[in-house]
């Protein structure tokens, strides 16, 4: 199937009376409420739930094999790949049930704040919430922009489409797979509206490197100096609520690139998880929450309309959609200069990390490739407790090409730019999951606004014997003890056990990495 016989396809379903264009937030709510796809919150935030898919489905992502891409994609268990035969059937019976509908919803924006590597996008939904979900999410065209915009990729969505896998070439009812030649993202068998955030995000990770451009899995703020701070980590490890701080101005909270010219965000919005939210531990975050807001798989009252973010009666991954413009210290547009500070965020479930630490350069090299965290419930599908895990560069599973790619881009705009570098743990403390208790985060707040601050640059430092870590030994509004995690442990044997067996957990992984130098290797644990 030609590129031609392809786009006029989707064209040919794309017309009629009931395909709704870039409809505006009043509308869209307008008709989800009328379609039966969801409610208002009290606050006038849409609330619609996902079914059985409320997390990312890995198992069901594919990129499709084709000649201009298949020497360049790094595949594997991570990238999957399906042959053009079977995205091109899929696709056949995806437009057909599309076409049967009584209404489809298309949203044209941007991927990319820096208008030099914009990319423009559309987007089909057979559900109206989904519509004002990307509306969110992504960058928004004004009115003459919108006139002129010519997609350079699609999604299309039809969440109520199911695969069969023994016919259709799937590993179940829901799939995710991209055409890099087709230009096309397809869609289906699963509600969960982050598969298409972060499919243009796996795509912006292919082309972008392709011109030097360095994509990053972190959210960023400035500060009142300019001075500009990257967040790497998981979904879980607290990119968005460390980066939503009033005292700076919140760049963006997950998708971000460096240019020549310094970062900018990929995306118009951000997409926080709000299990156990309240106003007084995250208040830009929960004050976001209003009119247009998207809120996914939240329990909410009957009668009264009120969201309770402490049930998890859907899903511990529990979210809000809203644009940046809900975040009063946002900038806009979401264009910065080169970082000063990079914090890798690890939510590390074993509870012997050291609540920060100050990496030299070939430490910096190995825990971006090591990517350590702990995944937490409900991000993933069969993720119930955390599950300690590897992610190269903090974001593997959206990651295309080879993680050195990306790790090489990143030691070169460090050394250039000279660029400090934390480990930050925001997981567990005094013991691990199930024993001990998840970080404060005023502590971690605190401990973070110290080293931007530069007030951790000249205190004394203390090495640990196992990972080699340079950890503070002191940090204004933190106790001492939390600053040391052996301290805070009751059992110091149990502490040294957890902490060989996740040294040696650290080792294993990096051994997929024995053809980089060997000075890159001397960056982690020292047993």
């Amino acid at each position: 199937m030609s590129m031609v016989h392809f786009e006029a396809e989707l064209s040919r379903v794309l017309q009629g009376e009931n395909i709704h264009k870039d409809l505006s937030v009043a509308q869209l709510i307008e008709k989800g409420l009328e379609r039966g796809e969801g409610i208002l919150t009290s606050t006038g935030a849409f609330r619609a739930t996902t079914g059985k898919y409320t997390g990312r489905s890995p198992n069901d992502k594919f990129i499709v094999e084709e000649l201009s891409t298949k020497d360049k994609i790094c595949w594997g268990t991570v990238n999957k790949g399906v042959t053009t035969e079977v995205f091109e059937n899929l696709y056949d019976k995806v437009l057909t049930y599309l076409s049967e509908r009584d209404e489809l919803f298309v949203r044209h924006g941007f991927a990319g704040a820096d208008k030099q590597y914009q990319l423009p996008i559309r987007i089909v939904n057979e559900y109206a919430w989904h519509n004002l979900f990307v509306r969110q999410l992504f960058i928004r065209p004004n009115e003459n922009e919108l006139t002129s915009l010519l997609p350079e990729f699609t999604i299309v969505s039809a969440p109520g489409f199911k695969a069969n896998p023994e016919v259709d070439g799937t590993n179940s009812e829901a799939f995710v797979i991209v055409s890099f030649d087709k230009k096309t993202v397809l869609i289906g068998g699963t509600e969960y509206a982050g598969e298409m955030k972060k499919s243009i995000f796996s795509i912006i990770n292919y082309l972008l490197p392709e011109q030097d451009i360095l994509t990053m899995h972190c959210s960023s703020n400035v500060g009142e100096e300019g001075d500009v701070a990257l967040f790497f980590g998981l979904s879980g490890t607290g990119k968005t609520t460390l980066s939503a701080d009033p005292y700076r101005a919140l760049l963006g909270d997950d998708e971000h690139a460096w240019s020549p010219n310094g970062v900018f965000n990929i995306e118009g919005g951000c997409y926080a998880k709000c299990i156990k939210l309240t106003e007084e531990t995250e208040p830009e975050i929960y004050r976001a929450i209003r009119f247009g807001s998207v809120l996914e798989n939240v329990v909410v009252d009957d009668t009264t309309r009120e969201a309770d973010y402490f049930a998890s009666d859907f899903t511990e991954n529990t979210r809000v959609a809203y644009p940046l413009t809900s975040i009063p210290s946002s900038l806009e547009p979401s264009i910065a200069g080169h970082p000063n500070a990079i914090i890798f965020l690890t939510a590390d479930a074993s509870g012997v990390l050291p609540p920060i630490s100050k990496l030299t350069p070939e430490q910096a090299m190995y825990h971006f490739l090591s990517g350590y965290t702990s995944k937490l419930a409900g991000t993933e599908r069969g993720i119930t407790s955390p599950k300690s895990a590897f992610s190269s560069c903090f974001g593997e599973p959206f990651l295309p090409l080879p993680p050195a790619r990306y790790a090489e881009m990143l030691k070169d705009k460090m050394l250039e730019h000279n660029t400090d570098v934390y480990l930050v743990n925001t997981g567990w403390s005094g013991g691990p999951y199930g024993v001990g208790s998840r970080m404060s985060l005023p502590y971690t707040r605190a401990i973070i606004r110290a080293a931007l601050k530069g007030e951790l640059d000249n205190v004394e430092m203390t090495t640990d014997p196992i990972f080699g870590l340079h950890s503070p030994l002191q940090c204004p509004g933190v106790p001492d003890e939390v600053l040391q995690p052996k301290s805070t442990w009751t059992d110091k044997d149990a502490y040294d056990k957890e902490a060989r067996a996740l040294a040696e957990k650290f080792k294993e992984n990096f051994k997929k990495f024995r053809t980089l130098p060997q000075d890159i290797a001397k960056g982690g644990p020292t047993i």
